[in-house]
């Protein structure tokens, strides 16, 4: 076989899909850590697990121990008394540095509503790491969320993880080896965007038809690339390969299960509708948001393996929000098997992810769920990392994890509740009583010049 062919088929032996898995790939270090011992905290472990008096060791930026008993010496250890430790938070739904803050036309960089189907766009090259909401959502111990596009499209594109540390580039917050998502929108918001310029899709029926049509074109992108190896890799000559189409390697990614769907869907028969269409065309749905009836559907959901990445209490602001209620996130949560989830999808409720879980937990018991502090911790820590395909190796305070870390000034789902410390792979990366350990973006640093204390 000629070397350029050896060459072609080399490169096209790679999976459709990931061609470009090494495209702007991730850049992220973790900081300098030191080995590191909190002690007599109660622990909220994010697998179910309360520990009381207990103690984590941190080293080489991961967690060693986790539990009663450990008293080594000679390293730098905090007495945590009377304070709470739990792992990190992660908000699934985010649009941080996409719009980024102060929010002026010129930050509006998360809807690329010129098509209904854009899965050729990536969130992360929107994302300015100056944007001051990742420090603000550092304070309410966020260290990792997803970013994504925006719904007004029905596909809207790739969706990134980020570590929330400082970078001059998205590339240094990148969550190493984190899959990609795929953002996708049903109901009022594309078929609003796009009626309104007369253009399809106008009606629900529309936004499912032309869903389909670009799966079945997904699938043809697939079988083109797979017909074109096969002959490559039998010696024919003459093979042309079929030309590079940015849209299709998503999709296809999606078919082939390397990408996962975070799909934006509010009533329970649009769920239904969608959870069919993934059948249809043999593709696993990850995470449906927002989703204020899956209360409706939540032993289906949990039948499907999965999430819902829901608010606490936001309802009614439209039509297809009309039904929601505040024991949504409660009931999802008591099927088996159910992965719950509380997000934001907002810069300001990020700041308080545990205050919006608290809401959640404190509706499901006013309806007499008796939801624990042990069981709501997962809807915004290992639940989230589920979602997002990193449950193994963050999301939950156990040995050789990442130690992504916060410890609390008390109970984190009181309404008094503060973070008081911030570790992200070991790394104390912020500290309420430390000036120093808060960091500020370069873009707020020019902002804050003059102000009077």
């Amino acid at each position: 076989m000629p070397l350029k062919s050896l060459l072609l088929l080399a490169m096209l032996m790679v999976p459709i899909g990931t061609v470009q898995a090494e495209a702007y790939a991730s850049t992220y270090q973790p900081l300098p850590s030191k080995t590191t011992l909190i002690t007599h905290a109660t622990i909220l472990t994010g697998t179910g697990e309360r520990l009381e008096d207990a103690s984590l060791l941190i080293e080489n930026g991961k967690i060693a121990f986790v539990g009663e008993g450990t008293t080594p010496t000679g390293i730098t250890t905090i007495d945590a008394s009377g304070l709470w430790l739990t792992p990190g938070l992660i908000d699934v739904h985010s649009h941080l540095g996409v719009y980024a803050s102060p929010g002026v036309k010129a930050h509006s960089d998360g809807n690329e509503m010129t098509n209904p189907a854009t899965p050729n766009v990536w969130a992360e090259h929107s994302v300015w790491p100056q944007d001051p909401g990742f420090a603000r959502a550092l304070a309410g111990g966020i260290t990792s969320m997803q970013v994504l596009p925006g719904s007004g499209n029905l596909i809207g594109g790739r969706g990134v993880t980020l570590k929330n540390i400082y970078s001059n580039s998205y590339q240094g917050m990148k969550f190493p080896n984190a899959p990609y998502g795929m953002k996708m929108a049903c109901g009022e918001n594309p078929k609003r965007v796009y009626g309104e310029r007369k253009q399809a899709p106008m009606t629900r029926m529309g936004n499912v038809a032309a869903y389909r049509a670009q799966w079945i074109d997904a699938q043809r992108y697939i079988d083109d690339w797979t017909a074109y190896n096969d002959k490559v890799a039998k010696g024919k000559d003459g093979a042309k390969a079929p030309k590079r189409d940015l849209k299709m390697e998503t999709l296809a990614g999606v078919l082939k299960g390397e990408i996962i769907v975070h799909m934006h869907c509010y009533r329970a028969d649009e769920m239904l509708t969608i959870l069919d269409m993934a059948d249809e065309f043999g593709y696993k749905l990850g995470t449906f948001h927002h989703g204020v009836e899956a209360y409706k559907i939540a032993d289906k959901l949990a039948e499907n393996g999965v999430c819902a990445a829901l608010w606490a209490d936001w309802w009614g602001f439209k039509m297809e929000a009309y039904d929601g209620i505040q024991e949504n996130i409660a009931l999802v949560d008591r099927a088996k098997g159910s992965c719950a989830i509380v997000h934001s999808d907002s810069a300001e409720g990020i700041q308080r992810l545990n205050q919006e879980a608290a809401k959640a937990m404190s509706s499901g018991n006013r309806s007499g769920m008796d939801i624990t502090p042990q069981r709501a911790i997962g809807w915004i820590t290992s639940n989230a990392a589920k979602s997002l395909g990193i449950a193994d190796r963050t999301g939950s305070l156990e040995a050789g994890k990442m130690a992504d870390v916060v410890i609390w000034n008390g109970n984190p789902f009181s309404v008094y509740a503060k973070a008081s410390q911030v570790f992200i792979d070991g790394a104390l990366v912020y500290d309420r009583d430390n000036s120093n350990l808060q960091p500020l973006s370069d873009f707020e640093l020019g902002q804050l010049q003059g102000v009077s204390k």
